[in-house]
This record gives structure tokens, C-alpha cells and sequence, in this order.
């Protein structure tokens, strides 16, 4: 299982390639063990072809978001800017990505997700209340598993940093052009979540949030 000190993550991308390659250069010279991906990889204004050939040559850790489930098993969503043609090597990569990975950190397991665990339309939201959470099966379930203290998930498109009852989750937030964009680096060494935002394709410094939630 890959282990992780410093790493950076991706939140859904929607095919925003442009947004993509500033935040891949910004990845290359910080220094990280890895960058992982959240999924929903297409579905959007940009070029899908070029967003998965990105992804791919920087060795971009993803998984399949639900955009990407649909694309592939051939759901359109009917909208203009559905994701229609992909090239054959993308879209059987885009087949193979797994609902969920694992990984090992310093500070306790973590599981790489799009919604919450392997079900990729759960929704956490800052604003999630307690009794909206206790329905959440799947949070439940990571919750108790002690193998897990870290979940980096996304779908909501929005940046977040919640502890809850035995798991802390990070949310990098999105790429896609109607909503705030940016991504995050997290340094399980020092215990912090680096914070950048997307402005104009400029990359800006969106500050520093502690991770101590869930520290072992």
C-alpha cells in the first residue's frame, strides 16, 4: 500500500484542462509523494481528452466520480456540456480508475473517495447536520473501521476540512469554471492543508488550515 507524507489532491476537474496544467505546475515543484484526484474527470466546458492525457502523464492517483460512472456505462446527463467522444485509451482508462484506494499516511490510513467510501453520490457538506449524518451509511461505515482516519473526498465542489467522530475529511474543492477553483497539498508531517485558489489561470495562496482533527 503507498504511503504518503506530502501530497496533493484534486477535487472534481470537469474536464477544465487549462485549470489542470496550472495546478499540475504549481504539484511539480512542491515536493510531493503524490497527487491524488477525486474523479469526475468529465462532464464539462473544457477538453476531455487533453484533462485525461494530463492527469495520466503526471501519474495523477484518481478515481471514478460519478460523471465518470455515467460516461462510461453511457448515461448522458443530456446537458450541453456532457462529455460526448473520448478517445478509446482515455475512456478504457477512465473505466479502469476504482471507486475507492487506500493509503497509508504517518498519521493513520486514509481513503481516497469521490462522494463518501465506494458510494459516489453520498454528500458531505460543511453544512451537513448531525442527524443528516447519521444516515450517511457509508461515512457509518468508515467511521468505524480502525484502519481509517483519513477521507479525502469531493462532488460538492466545495473546499472543506471537517472532523467528525474518529475521521477527519478533506475536500480540495473543484476545478470547474462556475464555482471557486483551486486544490490543496497536505502535509501529514507537519499537519497542515495548504489552501490554493485559481484566479485568471494565476495560481494564489489561499492560506494554511490545521489538521489536527484526527492526528494519531
Amino acid at each position: 500500500m503507498t504511503s504518503l507524507t506530502r501530497f496533493g489532491v484534486l477535487g472534481d476537474i470537469h474536464t477544465e484542462d487549462l485549470a489542470l496544467e496550472a495546478a499540475l505546475e504549481a504539484f511539480a515543484s512542491a515536493g510531493l509523494d503524490a497527487i491524488l484526484c477525486v474523479g469526475d474527470i468529465v462532464d464539462g466546458r473544457g477538453d476531455a481528452d487533453r484533462t485525461c492525457q494530463l492527469l495520466r502523464d503526471a501519474g495523477v492517483l484518481a478515481v471514478c466520480g460519478n460523471h465518470d460512472r455515467w460516461f462510461v456505462r453511457g448515461t448522458p446527463l443530456g446537458m450541453p456540456d456532457d462529455t460526448r467522444t473520448l478517445d478509446a485509451s482515455h475512456r478504457a482508462w477512465l473505466g479502469s480508475l476504482p471507486t475507492s484506494r487506500r493509503f497509508e499516511t504517518p498519521r493513520g490510513g486514509l481513503v481516497l473517495c469521490h462522494g463518501i467510501g465506494d458510494d459516489d453520490m453520498a454528500v458531505l457538506r460543511s453544512s451537513t447536520d448531525e442527524y443528516s449524518l447519521s444516515w450517511l451509511k457509508s461515512l457509518r461505515a468508515l467511521q468505524a473501521d480502525p484502519q481509517v482516519v483519513w477521507m479525502v473526498g469531493g462532488h460538492t465542489h466545495e473546499r472543506m476540512l471537517r472532523a467528525l467522530d474518529g475521521l477527519t475529511v478533506i475536500n480540495a474543492g473543484t476545478l470547474h469554471r462556475s464555482y471557486r477553483q483551486g486544490f490543496v497539498i497536505v502535509d501529514m508531517q507537519a499537519l497542515e492543508l495548504q489552501c490554493f485558489d485559481l484566479v485568471d489561470g494565476q495560481v494564489r495562496d489561499a492560506g494554511v488550515l490545521a489538521l489536527d482533527g484526527a492526528a494519531q
